[in-house]
């Protein structure tokens, strides 16, 4: 997670460990998913928190080296997670100037909606969801 904190200061100008609080992640309805290698390398890391009884955020999505589908199957498997945890929705926030993101989330099947909770009114920020 320290290579996607630094690579969010690069990107954004923010590193982003303000809007992420790890107990937040281990309280019920929440989980974190780690890619290893064959190495044993961490490659790929997401998180799922709860928002509310229907709806969980996704955090901390980052993948080493994008381009070779391991974003992609984190995060179907993330998708899959909430779906056994009752989620209905999955909501996520990146910031406008992280195009990779964007363009990843929205070929993903998210769309964007209104900014949610300390987003809100952040012009910086975009928010997406996507029905599950």
């Amino acid at each position: 997670m320290a290579e996607l904190s630094v690579q969010l200061a690069e990107i954004t100008g923010d590193s982003g460990t303000s809007s992420f609080d790890p107990a937040s992640i281990e309280a019920d309805g929440g989980c974190f998913m780690l890619v290893r290698n064959a190495a044993d390398e961490a490659v790929a890391c997401g998180a799922l928190r709860r928002l509310t009884s229907g709806v969980a955020e996704l955090k901390r999505m980052y993948v080493r080296e994008p381009g070779n589908g391991i974003g992609r199957k984190l995060l179907h498997a993330l998708e899959q997670q909430a779906r056994w945890l009752g989620y209905r929705q999955l909501w996520l926030e990146t910031r406008r100037v992280n195009l990779r993101a964007i363009k990843f989330y929205l070929a993903q099947g998210y769309r964007i909606r209104e900014n949610y909770g300390r987003y809100q009114g952040n012009l910086q920020a975009v928010c997406f969801e996507k029905v599950l």
